[in-house]
This record gives C-alpha cells, sequence and structure tokens, in this order.
C-alpha cells in the first residue's frame, strides 16, 4: 500500500512592497546647509583673495549698475611707494602692527569722544576697513557691522599684514570711482604709485574719510592741515617702527 502523497502547499506570494518615498529636506536639513554655506562661503573668499588679487568689490559692481565709470588698476605692494603704506598707517591705524583685527584702545576714546559731543570719530582699523571695503556693502547697519567683525577675525587669520594692507590700499576709493593707489596717483597727480612723494601720499590718506568730497591735488584748508598732520606723524611711523609688519 502506497503512502498518499503530500499536498502540494506553496508559500502564497508576498505582496510587492512600494519602494520608500523620498523624504523632502526638512527644515533642520536646509538649516543646516544654510549654515555650511555661511561658514565656508566667506572662508574660501577669503582664502582664495590670499593668493589672487580680487576682481572688483560689491562697491564697484553696485557703482557700475548705476552707470557710474570705475577706475581699479592692481599693483603688487612693492609697486606702491612705501611712503603711502606709513600714510596710511598714521592717519587710519597707529597700531596696524600691534593688533590683531581690533584696536579696543582706539574704540574706547572714539566711544568717549562721541559720549562727549566731540568730533565724531570712529575707531575701525585697518583690517577693518579692508574687511569692508572687499567683501560687503557701504552702510552702518548692525548687520553689516556683524559680518565686517567676522571678515575681520578671518582676514586677520589666514592673511599676513603685509597682505591686509596690500588689499586695502588696492580697493579703496580714493576719489569717485578711483579705486587703489596706482589709479589715485594717477587720477590727481598723474604718475605712478611707486613715485608719489610723502606730500602727495599724506593728501592721498588725508582724503580717505571722505574720497567723493574732497580734492588731493588742489586741497582746500581743512585737507591740507589733515594732511600736514599725517605728514608729520609718518615721520614717526618710519622712526619708530610701526610699519615693520608691512615694509621690509
Amino acid at each position: 500500500m502506497t503512502a498518499p502523497e503530500a499536498p502540494d502547499v506553496r508559500p502564497e506570494p508576498r505582496p510587492e512592497t512600494p519602494p520608500p518615498a523620498r523624504r523632502r529636506p526638512g527644515l533642520r536639513r536646509w538649516l543646516s546647509i544654510a549654515l555650511a554655506a555661511a561658514v565656508f562661503l566667506p572662508l574660501g573668499g577669503v582664502v582664495v583673495h590670499r593668493f589672487v588679487p580680487p576682481l572688483t568689490t560689491v562697491l564697484m559692481v553696485e557703482q557700475t549698475f548705476k552707470g557710474r565709470p570705475q577706475d581699479y588698476r592692481w599693483r603688487s605692494l612693492d609697486r606702491i611707494s612705501p611712503r603711502l603704506v606709513r600714510a596710511a598707517i598714521a592717519a587710519e591705524d597707529a597700531n596696524f602692527c600691534r593688533h590683531e583685527g581690533f584696536d579696543f584702545e582706539a574704540i574706547r576714546e572714539a566711544l568717549d569722544a562721541n559720549a562727549d559731543g566731540r568730533r565724531m570719530r570712529g575707531g575701525s582699523t585697518i583690517s577693518q576697513q579692508t574687511a569692508k571695503n572687499l567683501f560687503l556693502w557701504p552702510g552702518r547697519d548692525w548687520v553689516r557691522k556683524g559680518l565686517e567683525a567676522g571678515y575681520t577675525v578671518l582676514i586677520e587669520a589666514f592673511w599676513p599684514k603685509r597682505r591686509i594692507m596690500e588689499v586695502y590700499l588696492n580697493v579703496a576709493e580714493f576719489a569717485p570711482g578711483v579705486y587703489g593707489a596706482e589709479a589715485a596717483a594717477r587720477h590727481w597727480f598723474g604718475k605712478s604709485a611707486d613715485e608719489l612723494t610723502a606730500r602727495e601720499a599724506a593728501r592721498l590718506a588725508a582724503v580717505l574719510p571722505s574720497p567723493r568730497r574732497y580734492d588731493a591735488a588742489r586741497p582746500g584748508p581743512y585737507v591740507r592741515r589733515r594732511a600736514g598732520r599725517i605728514q608729520a606723524a609718518a615721520n614717526t611711523v618710519a622712526r619708530d617702527g610701526l610699519d615693520a609688519c608691512v615694509l621690509r
């Protein structure tokens, strides 16, 4: 007697599982992306411009869109008169070689002077002005000041003082639409930046706070007095070695 055959029991096919739906990026991911961009984009710009001359600045682009002509000529620091370096330090930041981006003593003095109702003065260093002129837009709002502080920390960390001065003297506006020492020297005095005399360098430094208002070639009484003080202070800069971090 043969055994009965076992029934053919086959497992029922499992229903096909649909592929998992792709998740859309959540708020946390977008915040992470925004944070990474906020950190690495400024850092990348600072690192690149440590070696590469800037092609333009925000202010230059803004003025170009307004239809105003721009004159910008990059020159290495070796092709800019050391007299202008000393004049800039004398006029804008006597402690340039000593601080790490912020001159807190100058800031305190500026706050005291402004609180006492004396002539308004600023406490920005050359490092801060370089950060503002190269990477940011004109203005005095708190957002821009905060970004300026951040960029100042970065350029002080990644650039030597000599590079900071080189970029500063190349992107600063010395006359309406005239940027950098070379363009300024040719605009005001018809010569190259490496040929500037001590008096001419002092006059260029004297017009820096208001380059669209003052004339370096035919200065009025205020610019003449300011340039005279700057020229005398520049001699002190040279005598005391306050330019040692820039000039070899």
